[in-house]
């Protein structure tokens, strides 16, 4: 925190774009996994086997899609944010606001509430705190070091916790396959984990309830009846991977922070390799933890799961917790429960982080014309304690709406409001006819037909197999993944049909803005040209510049790195310099081939792995 330039814009959200391969890999990871997926996915691994590890699996080739596609072009068009790149591309303002408020949206609803919750389940479990006052603590020492830090600060405590995460479960690991006798004992006991109490208000539970899938070990599952159809889990999650890995502003941000290409690159590709992990350190200990805790882990009967952890519909949540409480010995429970707080930390500041970027940048310049430097990072400072008031606030009802499965919780509501928006970016870059009136009607549409199902499930709750919820087949009947094709079809139909019948965006606004036109040497005229204006006042500052600041003033300055020394201004051509090399995307060639053959190795890994499970 101490050496980072937190006081201007760039340095504050962009780390002053000079971080090397390995922090932007492990941050990558890190802001991906947070204590949600040690809670949630080792919880449906325990409810339905393997096929949840597809999930991580399928990043592999996202990530590689990531650095060689989607962040040239992003650098390319010289842009902080993912609305700021939509509003390059399009023009108008109205793209921008909408999609800066959606993100805005479901980082509250799905990554900050989700985390939090399943923080303060390990909270919980471990210390026997209350839930509140738990949560209250850890989001304080969070918002301590974001709001003074800025993304380089977060970005290096993302590879310290990372690493500690890893290990941690690693050790895990080992003391989970100890228990249960190898991988050979896993197959076979797995199947034998039922539950002894499978009755309810005196009546026998349906043994399809309890019973472990017979796929349990297969990651592609029946497209018509499995919980994870294989369609879905290829063409569905691949489109949500896009939106997720490709365009979502937390996990670009740390790309666009890179060197240079070839960092960029490297740095995805470590965070390929880290993806593989998942399956062996959260989704076998979550079926190892139903083997163990068969009766709590698997309960069926409503009235045992309230006993177990406060749950009727089931406590498959609990898994993961429960080892690291049961299976650990003490030293190295502290440890596990540090990385899980950790964990939570890194998810919840790459977020905050994230998320006042997009209100400074994207929401609050459009409300005052023409605010200085400070006021920005003041305003992003003040918009990060809001955010974090209304998490608290969101908690009791991911509590009561925890549905058995958090993970299926978050993937749910994302498949019901990202596919819209990785149609719009995926059509942007590659099919420059695409214009802003296809883009925003595409995006209308499918928030409406996302919502609308979104919010029937939600009224209706998703019940759970014992109590199943009575809502209709056309709405609740299709999986959440086949939705998703369907719904990124229906925008994407929407996008093109609009944009063929209205006035192409002449060539000259599109240099460097989309596949097709990326190595174009011309000079671009800006959609958003006549917004420049918008440029801070230099007038209030010097009124400021004259008398020194006092001591209170500058310790307070100094913690929020707003004390920046001025520098000497810019010349016309430093400040063209530094704009080429902002947008510098050029590669070593020796490099640039070291990165692409590691780039088809991992794809050739994440190929196998699939076939391996499959």
């Amino acid at each position: 925190m101490y050496s980072t330039n937190r006081g201007t814009v760039g340095g504050f959200f962009l780390a002053g774009r000079n971080m090397v391969w390995w922090p932007i890999g492990a941050s990558l990871f890190a802001s991906n996994i947070g204590s949600g997926h040690f809670v949630g996915i080792a919880g449906t691994a325990a409810a339905g086997g393997i096929a949840i590890g597809g999930y991580e699996w399928n990043a592999l080739i996202f990530v590689v899609v990531l650095g060689w596609l989607f962040v040239p072009i992003y650098i390319k068009a010289g842009v902080v944010t993912m609305p700021e790149y939509l509003r390059k591309r399009f023009g108008g303002k109205r793209i921008q606001v909408y999609l800066s408020v959606l993100s805005l949206i479901v980082y509250i609803f799905t990554k900050i509430s989700a985390d939090i919750f399943s923080g303060a389940i390990f909270i919980q479990l471990a210390i026997g705190l209350n839930l509140y006052l738990a949560i209250i603590i850890l989001l304080a020492i969070t918002a301590l070091y974001t709001i003074t830090g800025g993304l380089a600060a977060v970005i290096y405590t993302d590879t310290l916790q990372t690493f500690i995460m890893v290990v941690g479960s690693f050790i895990l690991m080992g003391f989970a396959f100890k228990e249960v006798g190898g991988y050979d004992a896993l197959m076979q006991k797995y199947m034998q984990a039922i539950p002894s109490n499978v009755s309810y208000n005196g009546t026998q539970i349906n043994p399809d309830c309890y019973k472990p899938r017979s796929d349990a070990f297969h990651i592609f599952r029946d497209p018509v009846n499995g919980d994870l159809p294989w369609p879905g889990l290829i063409f569905g999650l691949s489109i949500l991977a896009l939106w997720y890995w490709c365009t979502d502003q937390v996990i670009v941000q740390r790309c666009l922070s890179g060197k240079n290409m070839s960092h960029v690159k490297a740095g995805c590709i470590m965070c390929g390799y880290l993806k593989l992990l998942p399956m062996f350190i959260i989704v076998m200990p979550g079926m190892i933890s139903r083997i163990l805790y068969t009766d709590v882990v698997a309960c069926v009967s409503p009235d045992v799961c309230k006993e177990a952890c406060g749950t009727a519909v089931g406590c498959t949540n609990i898994a993961y917790p429960k080892m690291v409480v049961e299976l650990m010995p003490n030293g190295l429970r502290g440890l596990m429960l540090s990385v899980m707080l950790a964990s939570l930390m890194s998810s919840l500041t790459s977020i905050f982080n994230s998320a006042s970027t997009l209100f400074t940048m994207d929401i609050y310049t459009k409300i005052r014309k023409r605010p200085s430097e400070k006021e920005l990072m003041l305003a992003g400072r003040a918009f990060m304690l809001l955010l974090i008031g209304i998490s608290i606030a969101w908690v009791p009802v991911v509590q009561s709406a925890q549905s058995g499965q958090l993970f299926d919780y978050i993937q749910s509501v994302t498949s019901y409001l990202g596919p819209p928006i990785a149609a719009v970016f995926l059509l942007g870059i590659f099919c420059k006819r695409v214009n802003e009136q296809g883009a925003f009607w595409g995006l209308m549409l499918g928030l409406l037909v996302g919502l609308s199902r979104m919010i029937a499930e939600f009224a209706y709750g998703t019940g759970s197999c014992v109590t199943p919820s009575n809502c209709p087949f056309i709405i609740c009947g299709i999986h959440y993944l086949y939705f998703a094709i369907i719904l990124f079809g229906v925008s994407a139909i929407a996008i093109l049909a609009v944009s063929f019948m209205t006035k192409p965006i002449p060539d000259v606004h599109l240099y460097r803005l989309c596949w097709s036109l990326r190595n174009s040497k011309e000079e671009r005229i800006d959609l958003d040209a006549d917004d420049k204006e918008d440029i801070p006042d230099e007038k209030d500052d010097e009124s400021e510049a004259g008398e020194e600041p006092g001591c209170l003033k500058k310790a307070y300055n100094w913690f929020c790195g707003l004390d920046q020394q001025k520098g000497p201004k810019l010349s016309k051509e430093e400040e063209e310099a530094l704009k080429e090399k902002l947008t510098d995307t050029s590669e070593v060639p020796l490099w640039r081939n070291v990165v692409n053959i590691n780039g088809i190795i991992l794809l050739t890994v994440a190929v196998f792995c699939h076939a391996f499970f499959a």
